[in-house]
């Protein structure tokens, strides 16, 4: 693994073997601290960031490294100067780029260029990861991830995909339970049905909630993703029927809830549950910074990672 800028790229060794890395530098993270000493990580964001920022900038300090935030001040990335130029001059100083963009060939374009590695905090395809800290924190309330049944409901996105993707290469079966009209991207689809054939997974695309019986946990997101200028009250009725709530968990049998925030309270998910026993919600937030900081290690001192 030289980049991550999808899951679709990784094998099945490779994330678990992150996510064995992040629940180690969870439990132990003293013995971590000095492992990045002396690297430096750029943080770039042409979107707006509460967990990502935070759980990088923080999370390379924990390693012993220095985070440099870039925002769009100086121009947006590739109008006041190339990306091959950005690339370039930025692999001359730093050990690796975050970057948090609206397209994936943004991504693509600096992979291109960039000699250090890349990272892709999100963009409008995939968001890598936020679905290993989600995979991280079902492993820590279930034992075998292949057995696992998880649920996505909402608006197809690029968390959707990523679950998907991720879920299929694990052995999981994964639902996305979206409204006609907000299904996943086709493409993404049929790459994780690839995968999961290859890897003993199951995918299920559905517009019926009916879908979610006997699934262990149900993952919930915005119903307008960030950069979508849809007003939100052209959606909600079409939405509202997949909120999730205290009725849904005991119709279904839902064990665990997950939500990646930004979260509207009472729209794509009650207080109640986000607040409730069944919700793991903050504990995924949390596992952002380690997640991370496993693909930190790996990618830029995989030997400390051991």
């Amino acid at each position: 693994m030289s980049h991550l800028l999808t899951l679709k790229d990784l094998s099945r060794e490779q994330i678990i073997g992150l996510l064995d890395l992040a629940k180690k530098i969870k439990a132990n993270p003293e013995k971590y601290s000095s492992s990045l000493a002396g690297k430096s990580i750029v943080t770039l964001f042409e979107k707006p960031s509460l967990r990502t920022r935070v759980t990088f900038d923080i999370g390379v300090n924990r390693l012993g490294g220095h985070a440099v935030y870039l925002d769009q001040q100086n121009g947006a990335i590739g109008q006041r100067e190339s990306i091959e130029d950005y690339a370039k001059n930025l692999s001359r100083w730093c050990d690796a780029i975050v970057a948090r963009v609206f397209s994936h060939q943004t991504l693509q374009d600096f992979r291109q260029y960039a000699t250090v590695p890349i990272i892709n905090s999100l963009c409008d395809l995939y968001h890598p990861c936020q679905a290993l800290a989600d995979f991280q924190t079902i492993a820590e309330n279930y034992d075998d991830l292949s057995k696992v049944k998880l649920a996505y409901v909402g608006d197809g996105n690029n968390v959707t995909h990523s679950l998907m993707l991720g879920g299929a290469i694990l052995g999981m079966e994964v639902a996305a339970i979206c409204p006609m009209g907000s299904s996943p991207d086709a493409q993404v689809v049929l790459a994780a049905n690839e995968l999961a054939k290859a890897n003993g997974g199951k995918i299920v695309v559905s517009d019926s909630l009916d879908a979610l019986d006997g699934y262990d946990v149900v993952y919930g997101d915005t119903w307008v993703s960030m950069g979508d200028d849809t007003p939100l009250e052209q959606v909600k009725d079409r939405f509202l029927p997949y909120q999730i709530n205290q009725q849904m968990l005991d119709r279904y049998g839902i064990g665990h809830v997950l939500h990646c925030q930004p979260a509207h309270r009472g729209l794509e998910i009650t207080s109640e549950v986000m607040d409730g026993p069944q919700s793991i919600i903050f504990d995924q937030a949390e596992n952002r910074m380690h997640a991370q900081n496993a693909v930190l290690l790996s990618l830029i001192k995989p030997e400390q990672g051991l």
